[in-house]
């Protein structure tokens, strides 16, 4: 799989150019984003992964979500749109609970 980073900041400021550097990496054909490196964020990140996600679904893919951060999940679940999201979303390593 072609997976692209989120880096570590993903907010209103950065957005419009992770934006842009995302559907780059979409249109090369990457199927997929990995945000463990996301530390700091804010609703705009949502908006940026749903852009991204129309993007690939524009052609004829999907595109893996892995390693969303806990308060990312969170923010969107209170937004409305974590089912947006959860079809392509994998957990991180750790947010997953552990057998007893």
């Amino acid at each position: 799989m072609n997976r692209f980073s989120t880096g570590s900041t993903l907010t209103h400021a950065s957005a419009k150019a992770a934006l842009a550097a995302g559907l780059k990496e979409i249109g090369g054909g990457a199927t997929g984003v990995d945000c463990a490196s996301l530390s700091q964020f804010d609703s705009s990140a949502l908006a940026v992964l749903l852009a991204w996600q129309r993007a690939a679904q524009a052609r004829g893919a999907a595109l893996d979500i892995v390693n969303l951060p806990a308060g990312l999940a969170s923010l969107a679940q209170a937004y409305g749109v974590d089912a947006l999201l959860s079809a392509r979303h994998r957990p991180s390593l750790d947010t997953v609970s552990a057998p007893l």
